[in-house]
């Protein structure tokens, strides 16, 4: 599929549309927390981030996450991702660990996407 920056909101429909042509139950997306946005698709949270990275994006600003429309609205997220391994950021893990990103995440998710 292909990858879209997220700037304007978008519907959780649009999005379950992006994962059936995808993976089928899920989207990878790439969240800018500075920025705001996010860009969705692709097969590889590398290539959502490496578009966001040509828009201007910061890569300390970028972190990966997958998007479960399907799930509850407090299940959307899952926090997993190879980009999010970074330990100059202090996250040695594919999952986020820092509590305040994931916030960011979360409110810019839920402001992006109704």
């Amino acid at each position: 599929m292909e990858i879209k920056i997220i700037k304007e909101k978008i519907s959780l429909s649009e999005v379950k549309q992006a994962a059936e042509e995808s993976y089928g139950d899920m989207v990878k997306a790439v969240v800018d927390i500075k920025k705001e946005i996010f860009a969705l698709g692709g097969d590889l949270h590398a290539d959502a981030e490496e578009i966001l990275l040509q828009a201007g994006s910061d890569q300390h600003d970028l972190w990966g996450i997958n998007l479960y429309p399907e799930n509850s609205r407090q299940d959307l997220i899952i926090f997993s991702s190879l980009i999010n391994i970074s330990p100059k950021r202090e996250n040695r893990s594919m999952m986020i660990e820092i509590p305040e990103v994931k916030e960011k995440i979360r409110k810019i998710i839920d402001n992006l996407v109704i």
